[in-house]
């Protein structure tokens, strides 16, 4: 049959589009179903909860979740304002504040930072946005080089497994998936010789989430290079020690896990490298991940450290516990299926924060098993020393930097413009000769006040000496009064005389 009329011919198709525009989408959230599963959202708040495609996403852009995001609930509008005018304030003057008031930022950042204001704190603690001011370019040329096919490749596949649930990655055109590929391609040409690791999406994804591109990327590098270096390494040296880290101070916070897991051989690296590596961010919920970000990125790595043995006590710490805990499957499927009450932010950050680990620990017992590793395998390179802890260290680093270091620019293979840092022969000459000409005038200057001090002790010690004593106070008596005059010896009575000079 034949249609002629125009307006009849336009309404089919018309419907024709609309059947194809929803079986496109269909098909869409048909294959996000399919990703479900997917280990990047196990026990977060990126799970999708039920099948239906279109559902509330709760404040943090999570679909499926609503309300129920695990925190202990929204703060007061006024303590909201406060808190936000507090770190307003610091930012404003941040170097001032980061070497007169860190304490101050350290507590804040326990507290948690304001949602509208991580954006603007987080590149400051980490020291990304003063890499960003001070190389305004290097992003762009690093985001216009080609990079390598080969890492190429492999992130575009692994970019959908980055929090499938929240609206961001949904779609592979969008500015999500999008920006995260050209993050963790910009890394592997600005670090060519570590590349891609799996464990660098979620982190990227996360940043993401927070601020721009270009911050994002220089967030990821500080992370890389100053708070984990080594971990994201094609050997993952720095993995390996501070997992036989995290087990020493295991046996010292909670013994009787420390025990259970070495009784059914139970390394750390079943455990801790996933909690480590992507930063508890496919671990717990997101609003606690945000807290141990903001605590981390001020404080450094003993924050993860902190997190780890909390929550092994949380899992293993009693007796009771331990009786479901029959072998290896059951003891790491215990440790995954933590109660979600006691995962909460008010709940497990007072407890991290608790937690008497400090940095000193961390780097004594960091020590002595490096020493271990050494002994045991020759070949193990990598040395913690390069690793800063904290916001406050990265700062000192920086300022330091910035006092002694000229940019001189290299250009790479890639024809990228790089800075690379080079320090004046000369001046590091010149600063040893002035240094030791110091140390000459400082020794001869004590030498001469050693002169000087004994010269004055001498002439104290002559001047004692030639002072002559009285021999006795009867005779200092009598001398005066000899010296009175015969007058007022007349005026005095000779009874007084007598009563006064009897005791003596």
């Amino acid at each position: 049959m034949l249609i002629s009329d125009p307006l009849t011919m336009a309404a089919m198709a018309d419907a024709v589009s609309l059947t194809s525009t929803v079986d496109g989408m269909s098909d869409t959230f048909g294959s996000s179903m399919d990703l479900r599963d997917d280990i990047s959202s196990v026990g977060s708040d990126s799970e999708y909860d039920g099948a239906a495609p279109y559902r509330r996403t709760d404040r943090y852009g999570f679909i499926g979740r609503g309300n129920a995001d695990g925190s202990s609930g929204q703060l007061s509008l006024e303590l909201l304002r406060r808190r936000e005018m507090k770190w307003l304030d610091m930012t404003m003057h941040w170097e001032k504040t980061m070497s007169r008031r860190y304490k101050k930022v350290k507590l804040l950042c326990r507290k948690g930072i304001p949602s509208s204001l991580r954006a603007r704190c987080w590149p400051m603690l980490c020291g990304g946005q003063a890499h960003m001011d001070r190389h305004p370019q290097i992003y762009q040329d690093l985001d216009r080089a080609p990079g390598e096919r080969q890492w190429i490749e492999t992130i575009e596949k692994d970019i959908h497994r980055q929090f499938p649930f929240h609206e961001m990655f949904l779609s592979p055109e969008g500015h999500g998936q999008q920006g995260l590929l050209r993050v963790l391609k910009a890394y592997t040409v600005y670090r060519p010789e570590e590349g891609y690791c799996q464990a660098q999406g979620p982190i990227a994804a996360m940043l993401l989430m927070q601020m721009p591109v270009e911050q994002a990327f220089w967030c990821l590098v500080q992370i890389c290079d100053k708070y984990l270096p080594g971990y994201y390494s094609p050997e993952m040296e720095a993995v390996l020690l501070d997992g036989e880290v995290f087990v020493a101070l295991l046996k010292k916070v909670c013994p009787v896990a420390y025990k259970h897991l070495k009784k059914h051989s139970i390394g750390p690296l079943l455990y801790v490298t996933e909690w480590f590596l992507c930063l508890f961010t496919r671990t717990l919920p997101f609003p606690t991940v945000l807290r141990i970000w903001d605590a981390f990125l001020s404080e450094g790595v003993k924050v993860l450290f902190r997190v780890g043995l909390v929550l092994v006590r949380l899992a293993l710490g009693s007796s009771e516990k331990l009786k479901q805990c029959g072998g290896l499957v059951e003891t790491l499927e215990k440790m995954r299926t933590i109660p979600p009450q006691l995962l909460r932010e008010d709940v497990l950050i007072p407890e991290v924060h608790n937690l008497a680990v400090s940095d000193r620990d961390i780097q004594k017992t960091c020590l002595a098993q490096l020493s271990k590793m050494k002994k045991s395998n020759p070949e193990f390179k990598f040395h913690p020393g390069t690793r800063l802890y904290g916001a406050k260290a990265i700062f000192d680093d920086q300022q330091l930097r910035e006092a002694q270091r000229l940019d001189i620019v290299v250009p790479t293979p890639l024809g990228l413009a790089i800075p690379t840092i080079v320090v004046e022969e000369v001046t590091l000459r010149k600063t040893k000769v002035e240094r030791k000409s110091e140390r000459e005038e400082m020794k001869e200057q004590k030498r001469r006040e050693a002169v000087h001090q004994q010269e004055v002790k001498r002439l104290e010690v002559e001047a004692r000496k030639s002072r002559k004593k009285p021999a006795t106070r009867a005779e200092t008596f009598h001398v005066q009064c000899k010296s009175l005059a015969p007058e007022c010896q007349e005026q005095q009575p000779s009874s007084s005389l007598k009563r006064n000079s009897g005791p003596y």
